[in-house]
């Protein structure tokens, strides 16, 4: 066994979403055995067959390879038979109301105190509330076990990049006391190059939102920048690229969508953390309602655009392109359907790793890139996935109707589009057109 130390031969996890998933393949690889958990019987069936519901690179190969060895899954953890227990269980935050719901974390934490033992390390990885660590974990703990070790160990790494990341990113670990924060460094130490230890369970908590809450922040700034640039009929890319260029004080973000399963609801989180300690943080909020707002304002401009055509092509479904995924939480198409339902349009879809049964479920048309070009009055890119970098943009125009690309990243060449007496438009760019 490759570990921290002995002890720490058998991990528990609860929750085989993408944060457990990906720590499930992390630590078999370094020797531990690992028990994950979920209730999801298809999640089960297609994991105990070594094929991960998740792309993410690296990970299929790791169960193909340690399923039924150092991998084993169930709908329970193992009774008394692991020293680490993780809960990775999703946090949701309800659409309405915008609060985040907790009853997973709950469950899973009594499960945790009804299967382990006083001797078991308690993680919590899920992204949480300010104090919902002592609030919502250590009651059941506490109940069960004299002296409950707790500690909370945000995940912080990207889709794409994972693997590589739990190993390399440093790993922050606060502990309910001395003694938790100990073996809680002790263990993280066998799975990360360097471990942070801070002084609470909240600051942990807080540790995650923070990183998530920033990011959110940088990147509606660039958005501001390019809603602005629309409206002056200038280049974003061009304001953006000479206020960096050798400016000694950090760089302006490129205007983008903002989404996936932890900037979306992650300042949502904090929010409601911060209501309860009688703070409501404004830059935050209004850097997530812009950012939310975007697709809606991109998908009015594509649709009036289009100028009366009634099909349009978008390519690309899933929440980003680079690094790929096929991640469809936050993804800006879910907040563009409306609108396009709503102007009557058809809508045809394509996504390099989205399935169609996934692009049908949003109310598009799976097609392939000939098809979407063929028949679009307007092409809407919404990921800088590398297979749409590549496009043959004057192949896939000769003979097309389009009116229009809109290209959301600026990654293909505009006089390659132009040159085919096509509109060529971004975010915050919509160059008039000078006869």
């Amino acid at each position: 066994m490759v570990g921290s130390a002995p002890e720490f031969g058998r991990v528990g996890i609860i929750g085989m979403g993408y944060v457990g998933l990906t720590l499930t393949a992390a630590l078999a690889r370094k020797g531990y055995q690992v028990h994950g958990v979920d209730v999801q019987p298809a999640v089960l069936n297609s994991l105990a067959r070594g094929k991960p519901h998740i792309f993410e690179p690296g990970v299929d190969e790791v169960f193909a390879e340690h399923v039924g060895r150092n991998i084993f899954v169930a709908p329970e953890l193992p009774r008394d038979a692991v020293d680490v227990a993780i809960l990775c269980v999703s946090t949701p935050v309800d659409e309405g109301t915008r609060t985040p719901n907790l009853k997973n974390l709950a469950i899973a934490a009594e499960q945790v105190a009804a299967r382990c033992s006083p001797d078991t390390l308690v993680v919590v990885r899920s992204t949480v509330p300010v104090g919902a660590s002592r609030e919502v974990v250590l009651p059941p703990l506490a109940e069960a076990f004299a002296t409950p070790r707790l500690v909370m160990a945000p995940e912080r790494t990207i889709q794409g990049q994972a693997l590589r990341e739990l190993v390399e990113l440093p790993q922050v670990v606060g502990g309910l006391d001395a003694g938790s924060l100990e073996l809680g460094t002790a263990f993280f130490a066998g799975v990360a190059a360097q471990v942070v230890p801070v002084s609470t369970l909240e600051t942990a908590e807080l540790v995650k939102l923070t990183n998530n809450c920033h990011t959110d922040v940088i990147y509606s700034f660039g958005n501001e920048v390019a809603l602005l640039t629309e409206r002056l009929g200038l280049d974003p890319l061009e304001v953006i690229r000479a206020t960096n260029v050798d400016y000694p004080r950090p760089d302006i973000a490129k205007p983008g969508y903002v989404g996936g399963g932890c900037l979306s609801k992650d300042p949502y989180i904090m929010l409601a953390g911060a209501e309860r300690a009688g703070h409501r943080p404004p830059v935050i909020g209004a850097a997530r309602r812009l950012n939310e707002e975007l697709p809606v304002h991109v998908a009015r401009r594509v649709t009036g655009s289009l100028a009366g055509g009634r099909t349009l092509a978008v390519l690309g479904w899933a929440y980003k392109g680079w690094p790929p995924t096929d991640d469809m939480r936050g993804t800006p198409i879910a907040a563009m359907m409306p609108v396009f339902t709503a102007a009557g349009l058809r809508v045809l879809g394509h996504d390099p790793l989205v399935g169609p049964d996934v692009i049908r479920d949003h109310g598009g048309e799976p097609v392939d890139l000939r098809t979407a070009f063929r028949e679009a009055d307007g092409v809407l890119i919404i990921t800088d996935h590398p297979d749409y970098r590549r496009l043959d943009v004057p192949g896939l125009l000769s003979g097309s109707k389009a009116r229009f690309v809109y290209d959301s990243w600026r990654i293909l060449d505009a006089d390659a589009v132009t040159g085919c007496g096509v509109r060529y438009l971004g975010l915050g760019y919509e160059p008039v057109v000078r006869r």
